[in-house]
Formats: C-alpha cells, sequence, structure tokens
C-alpha cells in the first residue's frame, strides 16, 4: 500500500504524519468501554446517515491529549485522514462542522460512568508507612480559580455591560493522596451562595472519607456534616480563632521532633450560641512554623494569608497521634503542587466547546 502523503498542519510547516500519532496502545483498553456510547445523541438521526457517533468523537478528544502534535481541531480533524487513526475508533474522516456540532448533542455526563470503572483499576502508590493506622480515605480538597482560561464555557468573554473583568471559575477538586490523582472535581463559577466552596464540599460529601482543608472551609456546620456523614477531617483554622481548653493532651518526643507545640481538647463557638456549633468532641494541634506575612497580588511575593509562625489545626480524630495529625496537614499541599496543565486545558476547552 503506498504510504499517505503527510499532511500540513495549519498552525506550523510541520508534516502530520501515522508515526507521530501516538497513544494508540490505550485504546486497545478504552474503546471497548467506549463501545456503549455509540447510540448516543442519535435520537434525532431520523436519516440514520451520522457518521461521527459519540465514541468516535471521545476518540478524537483522546487524540488530541496522547499526541502533542494534534495541537488544535483543525489538526485533529486532519489526523482523521491518516489510515491508522481510522483504524482504532472505526470512523472515516470527520468535518471540522461534524467536530463542532459534537459538543452541543454528546452529553459528558455519560463518560462518569467510565471514568470511574477506569479508577477502580487504579492501585494506590506507595503508602507513607507513618500513616499506615489511618483506616479512611485520605482526601485532599481545595479550590482552584481560574480567570482567564479561554472557553471554559464562558471564561474568556468579557462582561458586556460594563467591559472590564471576566467571568471567573473554580475548579472545586477532591484528590485522593493515595492514588495520587483527583477523585473529583466539580467546575461552578466564583462566587457564593450555591458555588461557596464550602457549600459544594457540603454536596459531595462520602461516607469513610478523611478531608483535609485548609481554613476557607473551616465552618461549623461542615465539620457537623463530616462527622454525622461518618467520616473525618482535619482543617486549618484561623489565626485569631477564639476558643476554651477543655483538656491538655501530654506531647511526646515525636510529637515535639514534628514542632508540635500543643494538643489539646477545645470548646469553640460557646460564645454564640444563636449559631451553629460542633456537635462533637474538636481537637486543636498547634504546630511551630515560619511566620509569613502577605505581600499581596503585585507584591513580588506569595499571596497567601497571613501567619503569626503557629499553624493552627482542627480534627475530629481524638485518638491519633498529634505529630500524625501535623504531617496530614502538611500533606495539603500536595493538591497546590498538583496543578492542571492550564494552557492544555484551555486547549482542550477550545476544541470540545
Amino acid at each position: 500500500m503506498d504510504t499517505p502523503a503527510p499532511i500540513e498542519t495549519p498552525r506550523s510547516p510541520v508534516c502530520l504524519t501515522e508515526k507521530e500519532i501516538v497513544g494508540f496502545k490505550y485504546f486497545d483498553q478504552l474503546l471497548p468501554l467506549l463501545e456503549r456510547l455509540r447510540v448516543d445523541g442519535c435520537d434525532r438521526d431520523k436519516a440514520g446517515n451520522r457518521e461521527l457517533h459519540f465514541d468516535q468523537y471521545v476518540s478524537m478528544i483522546l487524540l488530541f491529549l496522547f499526541s502533542p502534535i494534534c495541537s488544535s481541531l483543525r489538526a485533529v480533524q486532519r489526523a482523521t485522514e491518516l489510515p491508522n487513526v481510522q483504524a482504532k475508533p472505526g470512523c472515516g474522516r470527520a468535518s471540522l462542522g461534524s467536530l463542532s456540532e459534537a459538543s452541543t448533542i454528546f452529553d459528558p455526563d455519560r463518560l462518569i460512568e467510565i471514568i470511574k470503572e477506569l479508577g477502580l483499576q487504579l492501585q494506590p502508590t506507595v503508602k507513607d508507612q507513618r500513616l499506615k493506622d489511618i483506616q479512611q480515605q485520605i482526601t485532599l480538597v481545595d479550590g482552584t480559580l481560574i480567570a482567564a482560561m479561554p472557553r471554559i464555557m464562558e471564561a474568556s468573554v468579557m462582561k458586556q455591560k460594563s467591559g472590564a473583568g471576566m467571568i471567573k471559575w473554580k475548579l472545586h477538586t477532591q484528590f485522593d493522596i493515595e492514588k495520587h490523582i483527583p477523585s473529583r472535581i466539580d467546575v461552578t463559577r466564583n462566587g457564593g451562595g450555591d458555588n461557596d466552596e464550602r457549600a459544594v464540599l457540603e454536596r459531595t460529601l462520602e461516607a469513610d472519607l478523611l478531608y483535609i482543608k485548609d481554613r476557607g472551609y473551616a465552618k461549623f456546620k461542615l465539620f457537623n456534616d463530616i462527622v454525622n456523614i461518618q467520616s473525618s477531617y482535619i482543617c486549618r483554622i484561623r489565626d485569631n480563632s477564639a476558643f476554651t481548653v477543655a483538656e491538655e493532651k501530654p506531647l511526646t518526643e515525636a510529637d515535639r521532633a514534628a514542632n508540635v507545640v500543643s494538643d489539646q481538647i477545645i470548646l469553640i463557638g460557646q460564645d454564640r450560641p444563636e449559631k451553629v456549633r460542633p456537635n462533637h468532641p474538636m481537637r486543636l494541634v498547634i504546630v511551630k512554623m515560619k511566620p509569613h506575612v502577605s505581600k499581596g497580588k503585585y507584591g513580588g511575593g506569595s499571596t497567601g494569608a497571613d501567619c503569626d509562625g503557629f499553624l493552627r489545626i482542627v480534627s475530629n480524630l481524638l485518638d491519633v497521634p498529634a505529630e500524625i495529625i501535623a504531617l496530614l496537614s502538611a500533606y495539603r499541599r500536595t493538591i497546590e503542587v498538583y496543578q492542571p496543565d492550564y494552557a492544555s486545558s484551555a486547549s482542550l476547552y477550545q476544541l470540545v466547546c
């Protein structure tokens, strides 16, 4: 068979050839799972002549993710002219119109069950042996603000009335520390009410998890909801939080080596009897750390909140050593290190939206 002529991409003189399309080794595992999507979105196709189906469209998205050479919608479309690309998902040459229309026809929620099935196949990475006695699934929680990702539904569209500012979105992420992958990501507009990060977490709570959170999630009702659902929490609280010490717990040498300066059972919220208060015993572990002063958004330094040199951590875990509470709280920074490639994400949303 004749070797197909290289296809020139619109962005550069680089020629697109079969050998530059990578990631096909994963398709053998993924395509059988995608077969169930074949009939989705076909209700409107009364004539029965649809050529691009949902499973094939997902394959095109995977092609974009696996092959850096496919950096645009047009490049993906041109790649569908290659015989090896056509053979895997079993489709012919896709038109730009079909690929653009696909995002309005196919329901992305149908992919959730497939993602869950794949997630169940993942095995934990090497576990920190210091955490061997923690029986619940350790889940890090964070909300990442996206201010300028092109076409993450509307994110780069300027407000029409004022002509200033951008629509902002948040990725509410739950991160499985053992498997080192996000276990859940909810996307909302930035703001309060139902879009507040604490409200989103309240709606998505599950049993038998240990939620590790920063102080933006400090809320008595949320603490109670977590305990009521048979899960646990470790959460930083504000430096000026008011509380009463009910019991001083002794520190071990291991606690002191972890910079723990106090371990207490506390009463908190007692000064606000009309408000929601913790309905369970609460523990406060204080860890000495380097003081930090915010330099503001344009001050040339970190924009994090001020810290007086002591990290205040509350939890409903009363029997776990204080050193482990401090260690688990430090693990929360893992989710800060794990950040999506926003440039690639922006390109992906441009591709599918």
